[in-house]
């Protein structure tokens, strides 16, 4: 499962939505191309990550959406 992180370059990466989840979590991350095959990203916050799954894919379209499936904690 890849984190969604904001310091790759964009050649490395593609832009998906964001869909459900808590409150002010962001609705666009930009992971890993690999993400797509492993269908799963998860997205640091407040102390945890919010777990999210491909749901939707258009070829040829821009958007690939991911829905909200669980949030877990970080272990100390």
């Amino acid at each position: 499962m890849h984190t969604a992180r904001s310091d790759t370059s964009a050649g490395d990466t593609i832009e998906i939505t964001l869909v459900g989840g808590p409150l002010q979590t962001p609705e666009r991350a930009h992971v890993p191309l690999t993400t797509m095959r492993e269908r799963k990203v998860k997205v640091p916050r407040h102390g945890g990550y919010e777990h999210y799954e491909l749901v939707d894919t258009k070829d040829g379209a821009s958007d690939t959406v991911f829905e909200w499936t669980m949030r877990t904690r970080i272990a100390e």
